[in-house]
């Protein structure tokens, strides 16, 4: 089978791998017919973590069963599935609680919990930008899609990761009807966030970054934007908000958080996240921070440490969730809204592509260029 391959920094390649295949007797095949590029991907495109070169990403993936283990009892060959990017086994202590994001079982080294499919630290999974995937624990990790899946699959594909990961934002942030709530990053997880808080019924939703074709996209579905390259977003959250701040805010950047002139500061947007939210406010912290980042600019950061404004948070009495999404806690009602047209999170998209056009589409979307706002992959034929 075809499938993008890292060949190493900011280099990748579409070519023959190696097919994917049953190996238990709980496992589901899947042919690709969707796969998203993802901000995160572009951390391991870029160098920053040690994802292994010869391996492939593909963590936001959609297709059709055509082929099930003998353990499989509810997915049957032919379903439309969609799959959570945490690969979970359904039955550890962590699965139970609904935590899939951190499941004891997936992850193989004892001292880590999660696993990924494609991603690095997470398990030896294949990715989905290829054209088959092996999905292990099949019953519980595919979430089975109605008769529209196949015309619709730029919406329902979202559910893999990012809207789901938007929702959890949202979630840890206790966003609640007629909230005023910020979101710091208007890329796709932000953006997610911004129709997930208003879904929740916030009342005013701003959404802070620079690029004008995300403070558009923001815009599009009732956000206030917030160009950080030409306002003081700290300040313009507080007008917004008669001085008090928001209620609630979001962080959907992560590690390689940078000014408008370029220059990284990892705790750009954790502090003015402090600075935006109300006192006894809550945040709620999406965007990929990692335990160690060599390919950072200052020591602290290398460390993965952050000079963190605690003594403020504390001072505020403020709250903070973080973390990956668990993806099933929220897939199967996100997507019963997008079902029911009450959600329509393909309005991100800005290409579909097939499976080869990959290493110009990472090297657009890695570049920020203007459109490349979010990425769909289909193989060739589907």
């Amino acid at each position: 089978m075809k499938a993008v391959v890292y060949e190493g920094p900011r280099q990748v390649s579409v070519k023959d791998v190696p097919d994917a295949k049953i190996e238990r007797p709980t496992d589901v095949l899947v042919r690709i017919t969707s796969a998203n590029i993802c901000g995160s991907d572009l951390h391991m495109y870029e160098g920053r973590t040690d994802f292994e070169t010869g391996r492939w990403f593909g963590h936001e993936n959609l297709g059709q069963v055509v082929e099930v283990g003998d353990g499989v009892d509810k997915v049957q060959v032919g379903d439309w599935v969609v799959l959570p990017f945490n690969i979970a086994c359904g039955h550890c202590k962590n699965c139970e609680r609904q935590l899939t994001n951190y499941c004891l079982t997936a992850q193989p080294e004892p001292p880590m919990a999660g696993a990924a499919y494609g991603f690095a630290d997470m398990g030896p999974y294949a990715g989905g930008q290829a054209e088959l995937l092996r999905v292990p624990w099949g019953d519980f990790n595919c979430l089975r899609l109605g008769e529209d899946a196949e015309e619709r699959q730029t919406d329902y594909v979202m559910l893999a990761d990012i809207f789901p990961t938007g929702y959890h934002a949202t979630e840890m942030a206790g966003v609640k009807p007629g909230d005023q709530t910020v979101i710091y990053g208007a890329g796709p997880v932000g953006l997610m966030a911004a129709l997930s808080a208003t879904i929740r019924g916030a009342g005013k939703v701003m959404v802070v970054d620079r690029q004008p074709d995300r403070l558009r996209l923001a815009e599009s579905i009732g956000a206030i934007a917030i160009d950080d390259s030409k306002v003081d977003p700290v300040q313009a959250v507080l007008e917004q908000t008669m001085g008090l701040g928001a209620d609630n805010g979001c962080e959907c950047v992560g590690y390689q958080a940078h000014e408008p002139d370029g220059q990284e500061q990892a705790n750009l947007t954790m502090n003015r996240l402090v600075a935006s939210v109300r006192f006894t406010g809550t945040i709620g912290a999406v965007g990929v921070f990692v335990p160690e980042d060599p390919g950072a600019n200052d020591e602290l950061a290398k460390q993965g440490k952050l000079a963190f404004d605690f003594g403020m948070f504390w001072f505020k009495g403020q709250h903070l969730g973080s973390g990956q999404a668990p993806v099933k806690k929220y897939n199967r009602q996100l997507r019963d809204l997008i079902a029911g047209g009450k959600a329509e999170p393909s309005f991100i998209v800005s290409h579909e592509l097939p499976l080869e056009k990959a290493p110009e589409a990472y090297e657009h979307f890695d570049q920020r260029d203007d459109g490349w706002t979010k990425v769909v992959l289909h193989p060739v034929g589907a």
